[in-house]
């Protein structure tokens, strides 16, 4: 990795966690820490906002990518369409994606998505579901999780079109 690329993308992670913290989540006090590397990262069932479910049986043996992300998060609208196209290309492969929406409510979400018509599985984070999936600090954060539930990469901010192809590495 250049060096340019390498201080440009650190930057953006940086100021994506300091500046796009939810006004409703004030500096993120409570924001979970990044899972560890090689953790085991447990899921829970989750209601999709096309009106289908995710099971965690769905990502048993296979790679699993959870991406929190909002509607108003302009380093989530650059990455969300490279997010798109990992989900298309790697989908027949085995991978499995949940995006989870942190807008305040998830209609605001749904209108998104339909208006940039991105068809990756995606839950609205309310209350319940926050506290399966804890949503570590900044945005987006992508977070990796392999055929054995062990957190293979976790990344907070803005990953390059490069960098999120790359996540097919994994599968």
């Amino acid at each position: 990795m250049n060096v340019a690329r390498w201080n440009r993308r650190h930057w953006l992670q940086g100021t994506a966690a300091l500046l796009l913290a939810d006004p409703g989540r004030a500096a993120e006090p409570g924001a979970a820490p990044l899972p560890a590397l090689g953790s085991v990262l447990p899921l829970a069932p989750a209601s999709l906002l096309d009106g289908g479910r995710f099971e965690p049986r769905e990502a048993e043996g296979r790679v699993l990518v959870l991406y929190w992300w909002a509607s108003w998060c302009p380093f989530c609208a650059e990455q969300s369409p490279e997010m798109q196209k990992l989900w298309d290309a790697g989908r027949a492969r085995g991978l499995r994606l949940l995006a989870l929406s942190i807008d305040r409510r998830p209609d605001e979400a749904v209108a998104y998505l339909r208006r940039k018509g991105y068809t990756f599985p995606a839950a609205w984070l309310g209350p319940e579901l926050a506290r399966a999936y804890p949503k570590p600090e900044g945005l987006p954060v992508t977070v990796v999780r392999g055929k054995d539930g062990r957190v293979l990469q976790a990344e907070q901010g803005q990953m390059f079109p490069e960098d999120v192809a790359e996540l097919a590495r994994w599968l």
